[in-house]
This record gives structure tokens, sequence and C-alpha cells, in this order.
């Protein structure tokens, strides 16, 4: 009797055995189903969110003046090796040079009568109208009296101190103002000169001056050609002073039925505005001086109406802006303790 006991609970041991094995098999199945199961919904859900996206708050129908292009500034300081041996006189003295930009509207509202009355330095202005940074002819032609008062021709009196060609074609100018500026370089001691400004406005692209000779990148017929040969004489000549080009701004080009034809968008042959600024761009880094864009930081396609008067030059307002970007390019200090 007793070993018929024994037998069964024996009988029954083995028997629960397999029950326990089956049923850890079915709790791992259940464990690894829920870990499938959530691994799929969590990943549906995370398809669902990026499905969905972000809220945009775009909208197309909205209207503003707000230019978003950024300026190309390329703001370069004065190497201090440059300074060595220097005497700093404690008067922040500027040039500016260039054409109509600074050489109309003289007086309160002048670009450079307000750069002078911004910065507090001595500002000379030695512009002159309807000039550009380009020589029209390769070697001067005494029919085309111009070319004596392009940039490379200016800058090269500058370095030498020779201005008998300038002075002699100042005498055939029909504007009195090319003889009197003329007179004041060539009295100025360069010496005492820290920083010379040179803007010139779209007048290169609208009388169809080249932008460069590939060939020849001191080409002075060419627009960057030009500016290359101006700035190296100058800094071989001065090296103390700090060179500034401000780029031209946005202007119409005026075709033969006497309308006004967007600048950036119309090539007369040797690109549009905004591949003269390239270029512009490209020259100034390469004679290692800091470039201002007005072409896209200052007066643009979107704002011209409230700057200009013309298809090229500007107003008052226009040469204040002119101004204060100038101001917060190269004088920085001076914005911030202006805006404290």
């Amino acid at each position: 009797m007793e070993q018929k006991q024994n037998q069964s609970k024996k009988n029954s041991r083995e028997d629960a055995s397999p029950k326990k094995q089956a049923g850890r098999q079915i709790n791992l199945h259940i464990i690894l189903l829920c870990a499938i199961v959530l691994t799929v919904a969590f990943s549906a859900y995370r398809l669902y969110i990026w499905n969905k996206g972000v809220p945009s708050d775009y909208d197309p129908t909205e209207q503003t003046d707000a230019f978003d292009v950024e300026a190309m500034d390329n703001i370069i300081p004065l190497a201090p090796d440059k300074l060595e041996g220097r005497e700093d006189d404690g008067v922040t003295t500027i040039l500016c040079l260039g054409d109509d930009p600074f050489s109309m509207d003289q007086g309160e509202g002048g670009l450079a009568e307000q750069i002078a009355k911004k910065t507090g330095a001595t500002v000379h202005n030695g512009a002159f109208t309807g000039t550009t940074m380009a020589a029209q002819f390769a070697s001067y032609n005494d029919g085309y009296i111009l070319d004596a008062f392009s940039f490379s021709y200016v800058a090269e009196s500058l370095a030498s101190g020779n201005f008998d060609l300038m002075k002699t074609a100042a005498t055939y100018s029909y504007d009195e103002a090319f003889p009197r500026t003329t007179e004041m370089l060539s009295t100025l001691d360069m010496n005492t000169v820290d920083l010379i400004c040179i803007m010139y406005d779209g007048s290169d692209y609208i009388n169809r001056r080249p932008c460069d000779d590939p060939n020849d990148p001191y080409a002075i017929v060419t627009y960057t050609g030009a500016l290359r040969s101006g700035v190296t004489a100058i800094q071989e000549a001065y090296p103390h002073i700090r060179i500034v080009v401000m780029s031209h701004t946005f202007c119409h080009t005026i075709n033969e039925e006497g309308n006004f034809e967007n600048g950036d968008r119309v090539d007369l042959g040797n690109g549009t505005l905004s591949h003269y600024l390239q270029k512009e761009l490209d020259a100034s880094s390469d004679c290692g001086v800091s470039l201002i864009d007005n072409f896209y930081g200052s007066i643009n396609e979107d704002n011209y109406l409230d700057y200009m008067t013309d298809y090229i030059h500007f107003n008052d307002a226009g040469r204040e802006l002119l101004a204060d970007r100038f101001v917060q390019c190269i004088f920085p200090d001076l914005t911030e303790t202006e805006s404290e």
C-alpha cells in the first residue's frame, strides 16, 4: 500500500515538470509578443509624428518690405605693423574718393558731411561728378578728360604727388568743382590721412565698363583692374592708410526708349549689378581692404524709392543711410555709444 502511494507521488511530480516548462515557454512567448507590439506601436507613433511635421509660420499672402538677403560685407582691419613708427596726431582724418554719391549735393545732407558729423572726423571730399572707377582708354586721351579723374589716375596722382595731368584736365572741365577739388588733393598732406573711403555708384555698369580682364588683373580700363591698380599705388606710397571700399547700390539703366530697366536683371554686356558687386568684393579681398556691401545691405530693389531721387542718385535720407552703414561697419564703437 505504502509502495503504491510513493509511486503515485512520483508520477505526480513527473507530470508537474512538463506543465511548469510549458508555462515558462508560454510566459516567454507573451513577453516577446508584448515587446514586438510595443516596438511596432512606438515606431508607428514616431512615423505619425514625422509625417505630421512641425507647424510653419509661413504665410504666402503676407506682404513685407523686409529685405532678407544677407549683406556681403568684408571688414578687414589695418595690420598693426603698417602703423609702426607712426605718431598718432589725435585727429581721425578721412579722405573720400569716388563720383556722384560724394560729389553731388554737398552741404549738410552730403555724404561726406554726414560721415564727418557721425564720426567726429575731419573729412576731405575728393570726388568728381560723372566719373567712373575704370578709365575709358588704356592711355590718356586729351579728347576725354574725365579719365584724368577716374580712380586709378586720382590714386596715382596721390601716390606720386604729381597732379599736373589732373590740373591741366581740370582747366577744360565745365564743372567748376573740378579745379577746386584737384587743388585740395594736391595740397593735402597724405601723411595725416588715416582712412580713405572709396565709393562709385553704378556708373561703370551703365557706361559698360568691363568688369575685369583675366589676362591683366590691373588693367585700368576694367572695373576691378582700376580698383586694384589704384589701391595698390596708395598702399605702396602710404601703408599707414586704411582703405575702405563702399560698393554701389541698386540702380536702374535707361534703355533706348528712355525707360528704366532693373540693373540687376539687365546685362549691358559685362554682367548685371550683382556681378559687378561680386567682382568688386573679389578685388577688394585681393588687395586686403574692406568692402561695405551697399547693394544688399543699404539701398536695394525693395527700398530704393525711399532713398533715391531718380534712377541712380540719392536723396538726403539715402546719403544718411549710407553714412550710417559706414559708421556701423568701420566705427562700431561709435554706434554702440550712440545707442546707449
